[in-house]
């Protein structure tokens, strides 16, 4: 066994702290580094002989790597995950930062606006791409609906939900509705329904239908056949910017850091975020977890993430998780600075989308 390790098979101390000292100085210059670095800059007192011991047991444990070119040593996967874990030192974000994405994402201010303003902050904060999930609109309730007739089969839903968004849908019927058949089932539903959310309207107007009697039958079948399409998924020439599942920010910034300079690379990257469904793919993993989350090379899964990591954090209204916020850069990136511009993020985006039931 590497000399490295404790007698509870942890890093002992001299070896924890010649890891964090690389790994940081690493992360800042972008340079392999060597033992006559750390003999500065460790804070041990220990010959550069000892450290170069330490170091080539850290190598040999997959912690390192020594690149052909240098006689210094670079991070693994595995040592930046060591380093994440439990070699971090983290800071609240200062309170300056904490008021600028409390001006930036202010409560009531609607949900695209704010997932886009989110996304951009995140980028213009970290450095690096700037990702958000964005929430499946049946988690909102609806406060108020509207019909307007176009022609003889199809209708114009204007929707405007508890968080302020508004949406036009426009769907087509089996028959034609007038003027004021298309106000009385307005009328209908946001009497009795505003405030709730929407698979839950569907669900009882459903039931309220097989229930009814005959002088309500009309009124709820017609409203049963508008909302059913209504408060659905965005139909055919609706608006519903949101359904395309994740905002993206920042991705050209990407093009700027050092360890990005292939172009092929690169290619890869811009494609995968093109497309976006494996990235959301791997956001929703994390829905359920409490916390960040962090993602580094493989272990995201993706073949162009590698070599790249994924911070990441739930956003959430009360108790309803509605997405999934991050950053995604290079491994080599200052997580000391990203965690908390992510976990900030994710608590004023969550408090700003937060609406009465």
């Amino acid at each position: 066994m590497a000399r490295v390790f404790a007698d509870d098979n942890t890093l002992d101390p001299r070896a924890r702290q010649l890891l964090r000292t690389l790994i940081a100085r690493y992360i800042r210059d972008g340079e392999p580094v060597g033992s006559q670095t750390l003999a500065r800059h460790a804070g041990l007192d220990v010959s550069p002989a000892t450290i170069r011991n330490i170091l080539a047991d850290l190598e040999e444990i997959g912690l390192l790597s020594s690149p052909h070119t240098s006689a210094g040593r670079v991070p693994t996967a595995q040592g930046y995950r060591v380093f994440v874990d439990s070699l971090l030192r983290l800071r609240p974000l200062p309170e300056g930062e904490m008021a600028r994405l409390r001006q930036e994402l202010p409560a009531g201010g609607g949900t695209q606006a704010l997932l886009g303003n989110a996304s951009e902050l995140l980028s213009a904060m970290s450095r690096f791409v700037g990702v958000v999930s964005v929430p499946r609109r049946e988690q909102f309730a609806f406060r108020h609906i509207d019909f307007v007739p176009l022609d003889a089969q199809r209708v114009l839903a204007i929707l405007v939900f508890a968080d302020n968004d508004v949406q036009n849908r426009i769907i087509r019927t089996r028959r034609a509705f007038d003027a004021g058949e298309l106000e009385r089932v307005s009328n209908y539903l946001n009497r009795h329904f505003a405030g709730h959310p929407l698979a839950d309207i569907r669900s009882a107007l459903l039931h309220e239908l097989q229930a009814a009697r005959s002088e309500m039958e009309t009124l709820l079948a017609h409203s049963v056949e508008l909302a059913e399409q209504a408060l659905g998924a965005g139909e055919e020439g609706g608006d519903d910017t949101l359904s395309e599942g994740m905002v993206l920010a920042g991705q050209t910034r990407l093009m700027a850091v050092q360890d990005l300079s292939d172009l092929e690379r690169l290619r890869e990257l811009f494609e995968a975020f093109a497309r976006k469904r494996e990235i959301l793919q791997l956001l929703e993993r994390t829905m359920r977890a409490p916390g960040v989350r962090i993602f580094i090379g493989e272990e995201t899964g993706l073949a162009p993430l590698e070599g790249m990591s994924l911070v990441t954090a739930p956003y959430a209204a009360g108790d309803r998780t509605l997405g999934v916020l991050g950053v995604i850069g290079p491994s080599r990136m200052a997580y000391d600075r990203v965690i908390p511009v992510v976990q900030a993020a994710a608590e004023v985006l969550g408090a700003a989308l937060k609406t009465p039931a």
